[in-house]
């Protein structure tokens, strides 16, 4: 299974919003939505699992998509973090 990274999604969107748009390219494994803690609204961006190819597929058909906010959605591979704390 693979994870994307889904940026400038508007503060409207849902788990059921994003399910569907990438729906369309294979089957959603699981979503994991950053929602503001105060406002309840989406922070623009969220983690999907996706199988392989279904993932590939979605990200060249939705990156740089237009949003009804204006802006572009940004479809990537998640990217395992650098760095970090160091043991002793």
């Amino acid at each position: 299974m693979k994870k994307l990274f889904v940026g400038n999604l508007p503060p409207d969107a849902s788990e059921a919003s994003v399910r569907e748009l990438f729906s369309t390219y294979g089957t959603v494994r699981s979503i994991d939505l950053a929602h503001d803690i105060f406002t309840g609204k989406c922070k623009g961006f969220c983690f999907i699992g996706m199988e392989g190819h279904e993932a590939r597929a979605a990200q060249a058909a939705l990156d740089g998509s237009p949003q009804e906010n204006g802006g572009f959605l940004k479809v990537r591979f998640e990217q395992p973090r650098r760095g970090g704390r160091k043991r002793r």
